[in-house]
């Protein structure tokens, strides 16, 4: 497992800050059981900011047909919707959430081509909360099918998540599998489907990206 180039500096910056702190408690606390404590929380900090941007190696489970999950997460909705932003038409609605405790790195669902990306300011509602599709901030990337059917991914940053980062780019050629951005410290990821796509998750369900299937064309 490798950790992600997005973030070597806040892991660097993450380190120096603790490394002082460890040194200023050292010094100044006169309670060993006080210092034991706040090191032991110091260590935890770091070791969770490197897991959350660790990368795992996966085996990619690749077929023509399935739409892969793009993050790892818990499946908070499913439902019919009016997309207003590029399709124009009802869709059907996938949402992943991302706990703080989850890989953050997305990766395409499908192979592809890039028609469409989008990123907009917004606010930064609780990502489970319904119009933080709509009112956060969020980047969208629409990819086609060689089938001709498209499928759009909205990557949503949440109340920790403040800064989303896309690859994606018009025109571009994609492979499923394929990375295509992170999201900072806890968010969502939105899919909106073709009606006819056969659904395969329900709420609740925990996924895998590149791995669990999320519906089929």
């Amino acid at each position: 497992m490798k950790l992600h180039k997005e973030g070597y500096k806040i892991i660097f910056i993450t380190l120096l800050i603790l490394a002082i702190l460890s040194w200023a408690t050292i010094e100044v606390v006169p309670w060993q059981n006080l210092q034991i404590f706040l090191l032991t929380g110091f260590l935890l900090e770091f070791i969770w900011t490197l897991s959350f941007f660790r990368v795992p190696k996966r085996k990619i489970n690749f077929s023509e047909n399935h739409i892969l999950a793009s993050a790892d997460g818990k499946v908070v909705a499913i439902e019919e919707v009016d997309e207003n932003e590029f399709f124009n038409s009802k869709r059907i609605m996938v949402s992943v959430f991302m706990s703080p405790f989850n890989i953050h790195v997305n990766w395409y669902p499908i192979k592809g081509k890039v028609s469409y990306t989008k990123y907009h300011n917004g606010k930064y509602l609780a990502a489970y909360n319904p119009k933080s599709s709509t009112d956060n901030e969020r980047n969208t990337i629409v990819v086609e099918h060689e089938n001709g059917k498209s499928i759009m991914m909205r990557q949503i940053a949440g109340v920790f998540a403040r800064r989303i980062i896309s690859y994606a780019k018009s025109k571009d050629e994609v492979t499923q599998g394929q990375e295509f951005g992170i999201i900072r410290f806890g968010s969502r990821v939105d899919f909106f489907l073709p009606l006819d796509t056969t659904i395969l998750v329900k709420l609740g369900d925990k996924v895998k990206a590149q791995q669990s299937v999320i519906g089929t064309f």
